[in-house]
């Protein structure tokens, strides 16, 4: 089952393309640093009834005119030995379908499924092996754990991506807490989305908790349980409680000042537009029915507001 916390950790990349360029210089590869990057879709499903979804697929477009470069990026969470193959057949498929050079980058939040996932993976007979896999791997071992605000701050996109890969270290608290203070001075708009993004990447490990306890702020990711999603939620449900109160309140008012105009109409009884305006900004049940009482015996309008300041100001 895909997990917040896997799609995280490729859609990082959709959704803040500039992360490419510093990344990929951890792993040796230099990619067009000025680029149209799209987003495309992951479906990699031939006309068999074979489904094959790839977790992110991008094209970097150089905008100098240069060749363009086919991105898959897959989250991978554990060893599987199933995965060589496809991931073969992704890197064809997506060489072949755009004619452009493919690579593949699979990120890792653990050290041992990092070291299995860079390989290389030979395929074929054991006495030949015609097609060899080597995946560019991002994990603990060469993302950099950044624990200094400033450091963080002047590039969030690194630094959530950072604390993501590194979400089972010791020393995560640290991370976690730098992060959340260069937030603290960042805009609402990325404050919203990094601190969102990050409690769900960090799926249901210890460091959530320590996230949600630094983090309360905006809405990102509907339906991820999130601390932030929580406390919208709630806050919506109790406004819309009190509004309902409100409401029902507000039309029992309208139903008790119309029941004191048609009596009074019946009645034959004449109401000038300052006390219709006097009997409609009036929400006190309790001087509504007093009103209407006395709606069944007076002789004038102006003896609704008997006793009261302002009761000859409508005659």
């Amino acid at each position: 089952m895909v997990t917040s916390r896997h799609e995280t950790a490729h859609r990082i990349f959709q959704e803040r393309p500039a992360l490419l360029v510093p990344t990929f210089r951890l792993l040796g590869v230099s990619l067009p640093e000025d680029s149209l990057v799209e987003v495309l879709t992951p479906d990699a499903t031939e006309l068999k009834p074979i489904e094959r979804r790839l977790d992110s697929v991008l094209r970097l477009t150089p905008r100098d005119g240069g060749p363009p470069v086919m991105l898959a990026v897959e989250a991978q969470s554990r060893r599987d030995q199933g995965k060589a193959a496809s991931w073969a057949y992704y890197l064809s498929f997506l060489t072949a379908q755009n004619n452009c050079a493919s690579l593949l980058v699979v990120v890792c939040q653990d050290k041992d499924t990092a070291e299995w996932a860079a390989g290389p993976f030979h395929l074929g007979p054991d006495d030949w092996k015609p097609l060899t896999v080597r995946p560019l791997v991002l994990g603990p071992g060469n993302v950099p754990m950044i624990v200094d605000p400033e450091e963080a701050a002047e590039d969030l996109a690194m630094a959530t991506f950072a604390a993501m890969t590194h979400s089972k270290s010791p020393d995560i608290t640290v991370i976690l807490d730098a992060l959340a203070r260069a937030l603290g001075t960042a805009d609402s708009e990325s404050l919203n989305y990094y601190s969102e993004l990050m409690e769900s990447g960090l799926g249901n490990t210890p460091a959530r908790q320590t996230w949600r306890k630094l983090m309360k702020n905006g809405s990102y990711f509907p339906g991820r349980g999130t601390l932030v999603e929580e406390t919208f939620l709630k806050g919506k449900a109790e406004g819309q409680a009190e509004g309902m109160a409100e409401g029902k309140a507000a039309g029992q008012a309208e139903g008790q000042v119309r029941s004191v105009l048609r009596l009074l109409e019946m009645r034959g009884i004449p109401v000038t537009e300052t006390q219709r305006a006097r009997l409609a900004a009036c929400t006190d049940p309790e001087v509504l029915d007093t009103w209407l009482e006395r709606a069944f015996r007076i002789t004038d309008a102006d003896q609704l507001f008997a006793d009261e300041p302002g009761a000859a100001a409508g005659a």
